[in-house]
C-alpha cells in the first residue's frame, strides 16, 4: 500500500513512467519481422509531337488564268501532306485579296470550286466527278476558314481549284484583274 501511497502522491511522474513504459511496449509489439517486396519500371520517357504539313506547290500560285473573258476557266492542282507525328485537323481559307478595280472588283465574278480528291498517301491521285467540294462560291465570299477534316501522319490529299469567270460579267470588268493567297492550316 506504500507503494501506491508513493506513486499517487507524485501523479507527473507516475504518468511520465507510464508512458516509457507504454512506448517500450509499442515498439516491442511494433518491430516484428514483416514480408517485403518492391519492383519498380525506370526509364520512363515522354516527348512530344509534331504538326507539320507539306505544300506540294509552297510559295507559287495554285493557278493563274490571264486574258479571260467571261464564262472561261482555269484549274490548278496542289498536294497537302500531314507529315508531322500527330494528327491534326486540316482547313483552307483566303486571304490578301486585292482587285485592281475597287469598284467592280472581279473577285465578285470569279467563281471558285476547291475539291478534295481525296487520301493518296500511297497511290496515284485522281480527280474525278463526285469528289467532295470543300469550297464553292466566289472568290471574294471566300473568307472563313474552310474545314478539311482530320489528317492522321503522312495522310496526303490533292486539292483541285477551278475559277470560271461568270459569264453574266459586262464591260466593266474589262482589264481588271484579282489576286489572293490561299492558306492551310492545321491544329491540334
Amino acid at each position: 500500500m506504500e507503494r501506491l501511497h508513493a506513486l499517487a502522491a507524485r501523479p507527473k511522474r507516475t504518468l511520465g513512467v507510464l508512458v516509457v513504459v507504454l512506448a517500450a511496449i509499442g515498439v516491442a509489439v511494433g518491430s516484428g519481422a514483416n514480408f517485403t517486396a518492391q519492383t519498380s519500371n525506370p526509364a520512363n520517357t515522354f516527348s512530344s509531337g509534331n504538326l507539320s504539313m507539306s505544300n506540294s506547290l509552297d510559295g507559287a500560285a495554285i493557278l493563274t488564268a490571264s486574258n479571260m473573258k467571261p464564262g472561261d476557266s482555269a484549274t490548278g492542282i496542289v498536294d497537302i501532306q500531314n507529315t508531322g507525328t500527330v494528327g491534326g485537323t486540316f482547313s483552307l481559307s483566303r486571304s490578301a485579296l486585292n482587285d485592281s478595280d475597287g469598284v467592280n472588283p472581279m473577285s465578285q465574278k470569279l467563281n471558285l470550286v476547291a475539291k478534295d480528291c481525296g487520301d493518296f498517301a500511297s497511290g496515284t491521285p485522281t480527280c474525278v466527278v463526285g469528289d467532295p467540294n470543300v469550297y464553292t462560291g466566289t472568290l471574294a465570299a471566300m473568307t472563313a476558314s474552310n474545314a478539311l477534316g482530320n489528317y492522321a501522319p503522312n495522310d496526303k490529299h490533292r486539292y483541285q481549284f477551278t475559277v470560271t469567270f461568270d459569264s453574266s460579267s459586262g464591260n466593266v470588268y474589262q482589264g481588271d484583274s484579282s489576286t489572293a493567297t490561299f492558306q492551310w492550316d492545321a491544329v491540334q
